[in-house]
């Protein structure tokens, strides 16, 4: 059977929704984060040697990386599929399909760098370090945040808005592999973006995904989505 090696608030929470969605059988493993670094435990490289998560067994096969998991369920098990999952991977040459490829490589080659450094430059002021350094650390990672990662991270919200309010979904009307790509980084960048409340295509886009019974059965079964800041 397949097994989804999942870490707690993590990517592979998007993974557990395709899977939902399909309605495929899976044996799912959790992962703890460590308690101090809040990183992958080590025992995720046993699994692949670059220790991240998702990944996933299949068939004697261990796959890694977001985008490539989902193309291969997508390939796998979801070329029959009926109703919303009728559209999953859009015609080639049609504009869904181009609309499907860009956000399927905009979620990590362009959104996530700039979330993940935020996450980053929050929490560093709060790692251990002499006390005077610290005003040091907190006025630079500040200036950084304000001068480059927030910038980014509202220009990537304002690109979503935009599109969402022309678009039900990422690639147009139906729910595409882009959806299952995108959903960690809509949540991560609500959350982590200081005018998410202005956003209302965007906030409407992310409350008909946590609607979805399937989105709802992947939370419970693999807990939040996005780590506290």
């Amino acid at each position: 059977m397949l097994t989804v090696h999942h870490l707690e608030t993590s990517r592979s929470q998007r993974i557990l929704w395709l899977l939902e969605e399909l309605g495929v059988p899976y044996t799912l493993k959790v992962y703890a984060r460590d308690p101090r670094t809040r990183l992958a435990p080590a025992a995720l490289r046993k699994v692949h040697p670059l220790g991240k998560s998702p990944v996933i067994t299949d068939k004697g096969e261990t796959i890694a990386e977001s985008g490539a998991i989902i193309e291969y369920l997508v390939e796998t098990y979801g070329a029959s599929a009926t109703g919303d999952m009728a559209h999953l991977q859009p015609a080639p040459g049609t504009p869904e399909h181009r609309r499907c490829r860009f956000w399927m490589h905009y979620a990590e080659g362009s959104l996530m760098n700039w979330l993940v450094m935020k996450l980053v430059f929050v929490s560093i002021p709060d790692q251990p370090m002499p006390f005077f350094v610290k005003p040091i650390a907190r006025a630079l990672c500040a200036k950084v945040q304000q001068q480059l990662i927030d910038p980014n991270v509202e220009a990537g919200l304002a690109y979503m808005e935009d599109h969402l309010g022309r678009h039900r979904w990422f690639a147009g009307e139906h729910l595409s592999m882009a959806d299952f790509q995108m959903s960690f980084a809509v949540e991560a960048a609500l959350s982590r973006g200081a005018k998410a409340a202005e956003r209302p295509h965007l906030q409407a886009y992310c409350a008909r995904m946590q609607a979805r019974p399937a989105y709802q059965r992947a939370i419970q079964k693999g807990g939040p989505v996005v780590m506290a800041m």
